[in-house]
């Protein structure tokens, strides 16, 4: 929907321990912390579900250098039936096939207290300044991605961890070996963790949009690990961890 549009979803009615947030007050807030941080918004998007009781949007953020292959992207979420508190999440936008992926959510430090329109500001200003931490973190993990290239059996023992932490489904496993065996875009030919990753991607951007920062999160602390980004103790750490979450 355009932007314009969340100024006619109605805002629930609060109580004493739990101040709902307007999505279009959220993302106003929201581009006027980036504007302090020199950060331009360049496309947005944003969407609806639950009649309206919950609220995902996209930004294209501008960090003033550009890479040929992606970009940033800012994911924000918000709820009106407390489903999860406001929040946002660092993310990348590949080029040539509009594929999303996230990594790194910062959840705002109250979770809609009847203080939340006050200290609002002040909250999303700080979150910005993480996320920020947030994207530089994604560019050394996606050049390390680049870097590591993989074997088809690695892949398959890969598609079958994705599958146990939750990333995937049953059903997304096979597209996304066809994808891995049969790039749908010339850039994703070459034999890395980045290819592979922009499989499950070019799979998964069909899906639930609002379950896709949870779904690329866990492929991230998968490949990781794989890579050597993050120390694995044991074959199949990133278990506990996502089932802990």
């Amino acid at each position: 929907m355009e932007r314009t549009a969340l100024a006619s979803v109605d805002t629930p009615v609060a109580t004493p321990t739990w101040q709902p947030i307007p999505h279009l007050r959220l993302v106003e807030q929201v581009e006027l912390a980036l504007n302090s941080f020199h950060l331009k918004i360049v496309n947005q998007a944003h969407c609806l579900s639950q009649d309206g009781w919950r609220y995902f949007g996209l930004m294209h953020i501008r960090n003033g250098r550009e890479e040929s292959d992606y970009a940033w992207v800012l994911g924000l979420r918000n709820s009106h039936d407390k489903t999860f508190p406001a929040g946002i999440v660092a993310g990348t936008q590949v080029f040539v096939c509009d594929n999303f992926s996230f990594g790194g959510e910062v959840k705002f430090a109250r979770k809609h207290t009847r203080f939340i329109e006050r200290d609002l500001p002040n909250l999303v200003a700080r979150a910005i300044a993480r996320l920020v931490e947030k994207w530089h973190t994604q560019e050394n993990r996606i050049a390390a991605y680049k870097d590591r290239s993989l074997y088809d059996s690695e892949v398959h023992d890969l598609l079958v961890r994705a599958l146990l932490i939750g990333a995937i489904g049953s059903r997304t496993m096979l597209p996304v070996l066809n994808q891995w065996r049969n790039p749908a875009h010339n850039d994703f030919a070459p034999r890395t963790a980045r290819s592979l990753f922009n499989a499950f991607t070019e799979t998964l951007k069909d899906e639930n949009l609002m379950a896709l920062p949870r779904r690329t999160e866990a492929l991230h602390l998968l490949l990781d690990r794989h890579v050597g980004l993050v120390e694995m103790e044991t074959p199949h750490a990133e278990l506990a961890v996502v089932g802990a979450n």
